[in-house]
């Protein structure tokens, strides 16, 4: 089975790539788990790494897993919300970078706008499509997106399961910059970041 997150060090830069694409790489309970552990390393080290995500071919990541979302009961719903917030948190306390190379649905969304910059694809897609699932977003991305965005840009893409497009995002503010190579991109702001 291909390893769900690939982690390389690229310029003192910690790139974690989703690496599941055929599957459009879930935010699966294992994932979160890795993540978390990667995350508590870079907090408690102090180290000075910045974090870039990023995923694999056309696909960044998804949200969490369906098969799990399926077996989550009134009493865990709470649980697992806060588990996945926490996540959020932790990334919002480093300088991460989303470089969304593709499909960003759901808790990757989450993820992404937990990022201090967002750089896309051209063909990039954003979506929170919970309202043809019958569920909501518990990670975050209820309070982070209409900060970005703006009221109704958020309720839209929360109440239609609208998909917005690279060019689209860009000029709501979802996304920071467009760019064929959203990774170099990415690492290039990295290293602004840290001069400045």
């Amino acid at each position: 089975m291909k390893t769900a997150l690939v982690v390389e060090n690229i310029s003192e830069n910690l790139v974690i790539r989703f690496n599941r694409p055929k599957i459009r790489s879930p935010l699966s309970t294992f994932v979160l788990a890795e993540l978390h552990e990667i995350l508590d390393r870079v907090i408690t080290e102090k180290q000075n790494t910045s974090v870039i995500f990023t995923g694999q071919d056309d696909v960044f990541a998804s949200g969490a897993d369906l098969r799990e979302i399926a077996k989550v009961t009134g009493e865990t719903a709470k649980e697992f919300a806060i588990y996945g917030q926490s996540l959020m948190n932790k990334i919002a306390r480093t300088n991460a970078i989303a470089a969304v190379n593709g499909y960003c649905f759901g808790g990757a969304l989450d993820l992404a706008l937990a990022c201090k910059k967002r750089v896309a694809a051209p063909h990039a897609q954003f979506s929170h499509p919970g309202a043809n699932l019958g569920i909501m977003t518990g990670w975050g991305g209820t309070q982070r997106l209409p900060r970005l965005v703006g009221q109704a840009a958020a309720l839209e893409m929360f109440f239609t399961a609208k998909r917005v497009f690279a060019g689209e995002a860009l000029k709501i503010g979802l996304i920071d910059r467009i760019s064929i190579n959203p990774l170099e991109t990415a690492l290039e702001l990295s290293a602004e970041q840290t001069s400045a």
